[in-house]
């Protein structure tokens, strides 16, 4: 059996807004995605946290880069992505420890526990490993974990995590985006 390689729809070029709600805590993420420029940009606000968070994609769906704003107007944390596995801060640090990473999960994100599932087209019953940069907003540490992902249904996924972070399972909508994520958020739109 092949992959599937079109197990989510293309998101509208005109973009969309997706809300979670935290289901043991008062948070609230608001993600907005557009396409412009040939490429993609997320922006969400995370109320309860009081963050907000910029990604950018290319066409295909490969993180360039990350930003994050806590209190100020320039971003706190500012992170590059060389499309080789390469990471950077804006001054041009290379920060070695989370070379090879292909994406990002910036702790207490809905989304961002799950963006690689829009690109892994893999048949049900199938795993692959993701090496992700992790962020903490509260103190901007920036580490590492290995996600595996198993599609266990068409729109169900789930995700084991070599860090302190909980294994969870997760259904996504037609676009690869988390509906809900028991024990953690539920989609409100």
């Amino acid at each position: 059996m092949s992959a599937e390689p079109n197990h989510v729809s293309h998101l509208p070029l005109e973009g969309m807004t997706a809300i979670w709600r935290g289901v043991t805590n008062d948070h609230v993420e608001t993600l907005n995605l557009h396409f412009e420029n040939e490429s993609w940009t997320v922006n969400s606000q995370i109320s309860g946290l009081d963050i907000q968070y910029v990604l950018r994609f290319t066409a295909t769906w490969q993180l360039q880069q990350m930003l994050l704003f806590r209190d100020l107007e320039e971003p706190d944390l500012w992170l590059a992505n060389d499309g080789r596995g390469k990471w950077g801060e804006v001054n041009g640090a290379q920060i070695r420890d989370i070379g090879g990473c292909t994406d990002l999960d910036v702790r207490g994100s809905s989304f961002s526990r799950v963006m690689a599932i829009r690109k892994l087209a893999i048949d049900v019953g199938s795993s692959s490993i993701v090496d992700s940069v992790v962020i903490d907003p509260e103190t901007l540490g920036v580490t590492r974990s290995r996600l595996t992902y198993t599609r266990l249904a068409a729109q169900l996924w789930k995700v084991q995590r070599d860090d302190d972070h909980d294994d969870h399972e997760v259904e996504v909508d037609t676009f690869g985006l988390p509906l809900d994520i028991p024990g953690h958020f539920t989609r409100v739109t």
